[in-house]
C-alpha cells in the first residue's frame, strides 16, 4: 500500500523524535556514568539501551511507519552514482575522521549530521522532487551548533566536557525540532 506524503513525513517525524529522545537520554545518563567513574562498558549499555528502548517503543507501537521510512529512503536509489557518492561522503567522512581527530569528535559528529542532512535534502529536492523541510531543519541546526560548541570549548573558560554535552544536546534539539516540524506540518 502506497503511503501519502503526509504519512511519510509523520513517520520521519517520529523517527527524528526517537533520535532526539535517545540522544538526549543517553547524554544525560552518560554524564551520570562519567561522574560516578563507572566502567567504560556502561557507556555502550547506556547508548544502546537508550536507542533500543526508544525505538522498540516507537516501532513496536507503530509498525506501519517502517514501510513509510523505507519508502522515502529508497528515493535515493535512482540517483546517479556520483550523487550517491557525494551524499555518502557528506555523511561518512566526518564520522570516519573521528579516528584521526578523536579530540574533535563532538564537532565532527555535528558536521556529519549537518552535512549529511543538508546534502540529502538538496539531492532529494533536485533529483527526487521531494521537499523534506524537516531534514534541512536538522542539518541547519547541527551546523549552527558547531561555532557555539567551539566558542564554549575555546573560550576563556575552556570546558571540553561542557562542549561535548552541548553538542549532544544540540543534536537532540536538531532532531526534535525536525521531528516536531514534520508531525505538525499539514
Amino acid at each position: 500500500m502506497q503511503q501519502t506524503p503526509l504519512e511519510v513525513r509523520r513517520a520521519f517525524g517520529l523517527l527524528f523524535i526517537g533520535v532526539s529522545i535517545s540522544v538526549g537520554t543517553a547524554s544525560i545518563l552518560s554524564e551520570v556514568v562519567f561522574e560516578q567513574n563507572d566502567p567504560t562498558y556502561y557507556y555502550a549499555i547506556v547508548w544502546f539501551g537508550s536507542f533500543g528502548v526508544t525505538f522498540g517503543t516507537i516501532f513496536g507501537r507503530w509498525k506501519k511507519i517502517i514501510p513509510s521510512i523505507r519508502g522515502r529512503m529508497k528515493n535515493s536509489v535512482n540517483w546517479s552514482t556520483p550523487i550517491k557518492a557525494v551524499n555518502g561522503l557528506c555523511w561518512a567522512v566526518p564520522f570516519a575522521t573521528i579516528g584521526v581527530f578523536p579530540s574533535m569528535y563532538q564537532y565532527l559528529i555535528l558536521i556529519g549530521i549537518g552535512l549529511g542532512n543538508v546534502s540529502t535534502y538538496l539531492f532529494m529536492k533536485k533529483f527526487s522532487g521531494l521537499v523534506n523541510n524537516e531534514q534541512i531543519i536538522v542539518g541547519g541546526i547541527a551546523l549552527i551548533a558547531i561555532p557555539i560548541a567551539v566558542l564554549i570549548d575555546t573560550s576563556y573558560v575552556s570546558n571540553q566536557t561542557l562542549a561535548v554535552i552541548l553538542s549532544r544536546f544540540m543534536i537532540a534539539i536538531a532532531y526534535g525540532a525536525g521531528g516536531i516540524f514534520a508531525i505538525a506540518k499539514k
